[in-house]
């Protein structure tokens, strides 16, 4: 299928360019997103596991995580290990979040509309499998 990565990448930009839209009236981009999401899967968590898991270089996650603690969405929690800073979401970011998650899905289902449930499984385990391969040949595995 020739093209197959041309057209996904044009989707990719245009669906990173509706979210960034969605996300920008709450002074947020899908990179800080990302960590807000993060956090609010994992709890709490290190730098180094968000920079490892999202395959970043820990100076972005850094400043990442600097403006969200400047906006009062996340904040330091305290550690026995000086050099690991972990981190959470507060009360305000999770509000965020929840706010964030219903327009986000609301989107999802908007650019979804006319998928069968079929065609939007086959389209997630396409995705994955896709994602599996290039980790594979990167030496990593997906979770």
């Amino acid at each position: 299928m020739e093209g197959l990565f041309r057209h996904y990448i044009r989707t990719h930009r245009l669906l990173m360019k509706h979210l960034n839209d969605l996300l920008e009236k709450y002074q947020l981009s899908y990179s800080l997103w990302q960590v807000i999401v993060y956090l609010k899967d994992s709890g709490t968590s290190t730098l180094v596991d968000i920079s490892n898991y999202y395959q970043v270089e820990k100076p972005g996650i850094t400043r990442r995580v600097r403006r969200l603690q400047e906006s009062g969405l996340i904040k330091e929690v305290p550690s026995t290990n000086r050099r690991e800073k972990i981190i959470e979401l507060t009360s305000e970011g999770k509000r965020v979040y929840q706010v964030c998650r219903e327009e986000i899905t609301a989107l999802e289902h908007s650019i979804s509309e006319g998928l069968t449930e079929e065609e939007k499984q086959i389209a997630f385990q396409f995705l994955m499998k896709i994602q599996d391969n290039i980790l594979s040949k990167e030496g990593f595995r997906s979770e």
